[in-house]
């Protein structure tokens, strides 16, 4: 198993309608594509609190690959993002890692 820590960066503000987004319409997207979460995080102390820190669950690369690209070519995420976005862009920018657990790890 493998993890991916996924970082959004919201536009100044925007936070609440990013949280909005994926509380009430990726998540059963995901879910239909059978995309796993490891839950979610904002922060309480640290740089921003204009953030949103994820980790999802793969079985490999390749089923990370095949997954994801489905999601993002989804029709109803197509349409439901463009929505949620006619007000101007929530996310200014998006880093994300893909994790593997070391030897003595708790998380494998």
């Amino acid at each position: 198993m493998i993890h991916e820590l996924r970082i959004y960066h919201c536009v100044s503000g925007r936070l609440p309608a990013l949280l909005k987004r994926f509380e009430t319409i990726t998540l059963q997207i995901w879910e239909r594509h059978g995309i796993r979460q490891a839950g979610f995080w904002t922060v309480a102390i640290g740089e921003s609190n204009q953030a949103l820190y994820y980790l999802l669950e793969w079985d490999s690369l390749a089923d990370r690959e095949r997954k994801w690209n489905a999601f993002q070519a989804d029709p109803e995420w197509i349409a439901k993002r463009a929505e949620t976005e006619k007000d101007g862009a929530i996310v200014a920018s998006v880093n994300n890692q893909i994790l593997q657990p070391t030897a003595f790890s708790s998380v494998r």
